[in-house]
């Protein structure tokens, strides 16, 4: 797959000179305002893409042409298509042990184009370091490989090593935030302001963040789920510090991501009104455990005029207890063989 999506981006790579220019924002755009004559960010965005945190190995610029981005977007669509092809129905049952698969694609909505910003299609959300990566230090990189395998993976003692999102208690993959990540699917918030107070519903999973303006952040012992947020006004960007972050979401796994944040990381974000359809969102991620210095990030939150319907993610879902049930049932027939007994 990797050599096939290289030869993608190298082919457009030739026709570069082709592409159309893309259009910017207006620079003195006025945005519509509450009554306390704020920049308004009330309603439904999104901010699902074909692009995500960390640049692919294959890319080496933060910034592609259009051809590119519509090579990209075309090379996906071709992978959604075949894997959404008929079962076929003289295929054998799997062997035992092996994967039987999840869902399929018709599930998912993970975007179907690259990100623009600001007139410029991106290859990452990760604008520094300019590698596009998440600047992890050796012990960054040992905790994520050991929570890959401890929590949420390859543990099944009892429900509460198993990762959030699988619990469906917070989003996986930061979805919520913060920062507020896109993954495969349902990646819609709604924000509702009052003066004291910017709310933002996630739609992964059911939680609302709320966001203080002009407050003092919470003592230490008191961690929220999504972090504790204070934001206030910078003209007319809201500018939010986020920190105290819950212990059961430090790690917060997606299959297009990986990020691991302590409890006192620093997570500042800044929401912008650029236009009537998008929001420029940017976001600092401090955490010197984790990383060796400061890495950034900018987003586009696009417009969505759907509603948000219900994230029901415990409905008719026995994937956990069918979990826990399968790894008591393994460790039975483990005590029995050890034993000798039937």
């Amino acid at each position: 797959m990797r050599k096939r999506f290289g030869a993608v981006i190298a082919a457009a790579s030739l026709s570069a000179a082709t592409a159309v220019p893309a259009q910017g924002w207006e620079d003195d755009y006025e945005p519509p305002r509450t009554a306390a004559g704020k920049p308004s960010f009330e309603g439904i965005w999104t901010n699902a893409s074909l692009t995500v945190l960390e640049r692919p190995d294959i890319i080496q610029s933060l910034v592609v042409n259009e051809q590119q981005a519509q090579m990209m977007a075309a090379f996906m669509q071709r992978m959604r298509d075949a894997d959404s092809g008929p079962t076929d129905p003289d295929a054998p049952a799997p062997e035992a042990g092996d994967d039987v698969g999840g869902y399929n694609t018709f599930w998912m909505d993970p975007g179907e184009r690259v990100a623009m910003i600001d007139g410029e299609y991106r290859s990452s959300w990760i604008v520094y370091p300019e590698d596009g990566k998440m600047p992890l230090t050796e012990h960054g990189k040992a905790i994520i490989r050991r929570r890959e395998g401890w929590a949420g993976f390859d543990n099944y003692d009892n429900p509460e090593v198993r990762s959030a999102g699988e619990r469906c208690t917070v989003g996986f993959g930061s979805t919520g935030g913060a920062p507020m990540l896109n993954v495969l699917y349902n990646n819609h918030y709604q924000f509702v302001q009052t003066p004291e107070t910017v709310a933002i519903r996630v739609e992964m999973n059911h939680n609302t963040r709320l966001i203080r303006l002009d407050g003092e952040h919470l003592s230490a012992e008191m961690a929220p789920w999504l972090g504790d947020s204070v934001g206030h006004w910078e003209g007319d960007t809201l500018v939010v510090n986020t920190t105290h972050f819950h212990e059961g979401n430090l790690f917060r796994p997606a299959i297009r991501h990986r990020i691991y944040l302590t409890p006192d990381a620093e997570v500042e974000e800044r929401f912008t009104r650029v236009a009537d359809d998008a929001i420029l969102y940017e976001f600092s991620v401090t955490d010197p455990e984790v990383y060796t210095e400061t890495w950034k990030a900018e987003m586009v939150l696009t417009r969505d005029d759907e509603p948000i319907y219900e994230y029901a993610c415990h409905e008719g879902n026995y994937s956990l207890p069918g979990i826990l049930a399968g790894a008591r049932r393994e460790e039975a027939e483990q005590k029995g063989e050890a034993t000798g007994s039937e």
